[in-house]
This record gives structure tokens, C-alpha cells and sequence, in this order.
């Protein structure tokens, strides 16, 4: 059985801040820990939002000294119902300490590209959207990556290909909730560790080197990381070279 996307992880130097700007962005409720201060899995730093909706998965800001080098290599895209809409989640969105970005949007594009606190990029996309009008407020997590990392990853969760064209991917639960993308070549060059990442949990009967033998059959591979094991986790990297963590089993 495949292992569920758990959290979506956050680096951030303020990460109650982050965690701030995201709750009240969301409407997600914030609580202390992976599942709370009673937690026995993982160590018991950052803050964790819990979902409001059908997204499925949680935020976890993790604090980090390390500031932000480079553009993210995923980000939210926002849906609007109407043209207001959209407006108002800009403000919203500024009035909790985002600012408008470039990274190369052309004029005529709808969508408009902010960050959030810690200088995360995301999108609020314009309404109309066809690919995304039948997801909720976080329509997808949009990620650069190649073909084979949207089907490893389809692989990894156990959910069905959305997308599969010109080397661009999709993935969704079968739950519903926001799509995963991956937009093909040309990828983005890495700099440095990834400050986004995500947080993956085997089922409870399955063993975790199991399930980390399995991903690595999908073509994941284990990394070195001292402090990730002594939480109990499993770093390890996708095809692409992405960073993610195999929990202990939920």
C-alpha cells in the first residue's frame, strides 16, 4: 500500500510567523508539534497547521537559521471564483505580510505572483481556470520537475495521473483536494537544500525500511542525514533530486 502524503514542510527562519501568515491566509488552525504537543512520532519543533478543507495534507514550519537562496522548486496556486475574488485574496494576503514578486510573469498573464513572509512564492490565480475548477482554494502544488518524477511520485502516493502531456504531469487523490504538477524540462538548478519539502508516512502495517526499499525500487535514493534519523526519519531524495522524509508509520 502506498504511503501518504502527510505534510508539505516549510523551512523558515520565523516559522511562527510563516505559520501566521499561512493560517490566516487558509483558514487552517495552528497547532504545536507534528499532530500536537502529545505527539510521540518526530521531533517536537515548529508548528503545524491542520487542514480546514479537503486538502488532505499539513503545513509544517520547521525553524531554520539558514535564509532563502533561490526560487522554491514548488508553490501554491491559489484559486479565485471571480476577478473580486482574486482581489481580495491579494489584499488578504498583503495585509498578512505578503509582497508582489517577479519571477517573470508576462503582462498579460491573470495570475498574480506573491510571497509569503519568508519569501515563498505563490500564486493567485485569475478565475476560469479549467484545469483547476473543480479543486478548492489550493488548487495545486506546483512543482518543477521532469516526466518521470510526476510518475514516480504518482507511484509513491497511490494517486492516478490527472496529466500526462508533453512531458508535462498531474497527479490527485483519489480524495480530491489540490493537484500536484510538475512542468517538464527545463528544470530550475538546485541551490542548496530544498527549504520546501515534503513529509510522507507509510500505513501503520507496513514497516518503515520496507516502505523506504520500495521507493527506492521507484527510483528514490536514501541520503545521509544524521539529525532526520535521530527523529526517526528516512531522508531521502525523488528522481529529480528532491529531498522528502519517510515517517515512521501513522
Amino acid at each position: 500500500m502506498a504511503s501518504q502524503l502527510f505534510a508539505l514542510c516549510f523551512d523558515a527562519v520565523q516559522p511562527l510567523r510563516l505559520a501566521q501568515f499561512w493560517s490566516g491566509l487558509l483558514g487552517w488552525e495552528m497547532t504545536d508539534g507534528p499532530e500536537g504537543p502529545d505527539d510521540p512520532h518526530g521531533p517536537h519543533t515548529g508548528i503545524t497547521l491542520s487542514p480546514s478543507d479537503d486538502t488532505g495534507f499539513r503545513i509544517h514550519c520547521l525553524p531554520t537559521q539558514e535564509q532563502k537562496v533561490g526560487q522554491n522548486r514548488m508553490h501554491f496556486d491559489l484559486t479565485s471564483t471571480s476577478l473580486e475574488a482574486q482581489q481580495l485574496t491579494v489584499a488578504k494576503a498583503l495585509g498578512l505580510g505578503a509582497q508582489h514578486i517577479d519571477v517573470g510573469q508576462r503582462p498579460e498573464e491573470g495570475h498574480v505572483v506573491l510571497a509569503d513572509p519568508e519569501g515563498n512564492e505563490f500564486c493567485v490565480i485569475e478565475p476560469g481556470n479549467n484545469f483547476l475548477s473543480d479543486c478548492g482554494f489550493i488548487g495545486a502544488l506546483a512543482c518543477d520537475g521532469s516526466q518521470e518524477v510526476g510518475y514516480f511520485w504518482s507511484e509513491a502516493l497511490g494517486w492516478p495521473l490527472v496529466w500526462d502531456q508533453d512531458q508535462e504531469t498531474a497527479i490527485r487523490s483519489p480524495h480530491g483536494g489540490p493537484k500536484i504538477t510538475w512542468g517538464g524540462p527545463p528544470l530550475m538548478p538546485r541551490t542548496g537544500r530544498d527549504r520546501v519539502h515534503f513529509d510522507i508516512a507509510p500505513p501503520a502495517h507496513v514497516d518503515q525500511q520496507a516502505e523506504v526499499e520500495r521507493l527506492r525500487s521507484l527510483g528514490a535514493t536514501r541520503l545521509d542525514d544524521a539529525d532526520q534519523a535521530a527523529a526517526g526519519r528516512v531522508a531521502m531524495a525523488d528522481p529529480d533530486g528532491n529531498e522528502f522524509c519517510v515517517l515512521t508509520p501513522r
